[in-house]
């Protein structure tokens, strides 16, 4: 690629200077013939089904849960402009059964883990979350370590995010996200030298996407594939998440309250399911409580007249009815807990640290 060559996300390469180090941005046929990746001989036994786990990991905002969307071609993680979205895990399964896919005949289930953004923690309810990234780290068959692409140098939250990577115990691919932003992928090149530094070592392969627009996406999900074991299934073919749907349903009203409200007041909330009833004939019943720190963001979610809770309310019931596939009948209840992100009792009893 010239220095003047128009953006190709899907690229072989970044430039010259990527060529000196094994990473590179290539396609798995590239990769095999231009570095040796085992290619199967023609009399090879024939493949058998892949399974494994692949973590996404990095710094807050770079589009992790974005990327398990694109993936799975549904919703399943909260996303919002606003950094730290993720709190707890969030566990997505992609499935390809046998003949679905030419290039994997066998079939393979790759469950991915969409952990949340690396910080250096403030909160007890922080440390929760980094506890779940380290967990996340040491279950993985293969990391995507996501990275910022428009970044000219490495934040805070990024060296933390590299450092913690330094424990995965599997094969790391670095990707660089949000390309579609930048004018040349070239404009990268300099994250690649930073990253291989903070990480310790050269990634197994560097691979420029757009989570956003699915640029270069397929790609990286090959070269994942390329590096997961054989194995027989964890999950039945139409699972989509472990997580049950109370789960999702406290997820969707705190996704609305990102989109909803500035600030610290999103940061200091925690929504809870109080009930969840499907009923026949009738819409599904669900209250919930938000609970936040103090009573001056509980004004603020509310609103004058009650008027910022009932657009919240109703920004999340239609959410929750696509998601759901059935109508929705909604209460939310706004309750003050002074200081929950930092008190042991109340994380667990909203399942940190369970």
């Amino acid at each position: 690629m010239t220095p003047d060559a128009p953006l190709d996300p899907d690229s072989p390469h970044l430039g010259p200077e990527a060529e000196e180090a094994r990473p590179t941005l290539a396609t798995p046929d590239e990769a095999a013939e231009a570095y040796g990746v085992p290619v199967p001989a023609a009399d090879a036994p024939p493949p058998t089904h892949q399974s494994g786990y692949v973590a996404i990991v990095g710094a807050p905002n770079v589009g992790k849960s974005t990327l398990l969307n694109r993936w799975l071609g549904t919703k399943l993680s909260i996303v919002s402009p606003r950094p730290s979205t993720t709190r707890n895990r969030v566990l997505g399964i992609l499935t390809a059964e046998a003949g679905e896919v030419e290039a994997r005949p066998a079939g393979y289930q790759l469950v991915l883990l969409d952990t949340p953004g690396v910080v250096r923690p403030k909160y007890r309810l922080h440390q929760h979350m980094m506890r779940d990234v380290d967990r996340s780290l040491g279950d993985a068959d293969v990391t995507v370590f996501l990275a910022d692409a428009t970044e000219t140098r490495l934040t805070h939250d990024a060296l933390s995010a590299a450092e913690r990577v330094q424990n995965a115990r599997g094969p790391v691919l670095l990707a660089l996200n949000k390309v579609d932003k930048l004018g040349l992928v070239d404009e990268a090149l300099p994250l690649v030298e930073l990253y291989t530094e903070a990480l310790g070592r050269a990634p197994d392969a560097v691979v420029p996407i757009s989570a956003r627009t699915g640029a270069g996406t397929d790609a990286l999900l090959e070269l994942v594939l390329d590096r997961i074991p054989e194995g027989p299934p964890y999950y039945p073919a139409d699972q989509l998440s472990e997580h049950p749907e109370r789960f999702f349903i406290s997820e969707i009203v705190r996704e609305a309250i990102f989109h909803r409200f500035r600030d610290e007041v999103p940061y200091a909330t925690q929504v809870v399911v109080v009930t969840y009833q499907e009923r026949e004939g009738k819409k599904d019943f669900v209250a919930c409580d938000i609970v936040v720190e103090r009573d001056s963001q509980k004004a603020i979610l509310i609103g004058k007249g009650g008027q910022a809770l009932k657009h919240l309310g109703r920004a999340a019931r239609e959410e929750m009815e696509a998601f759901l596939g059935r109508g929705v009948y909604l209460q939310l209840f706004v309750k003050t807990r002074a200081d929950w992100r930092d008190k042991e009792g109340h994380l667990r009893e909203y399942g940190f640290g369970a």
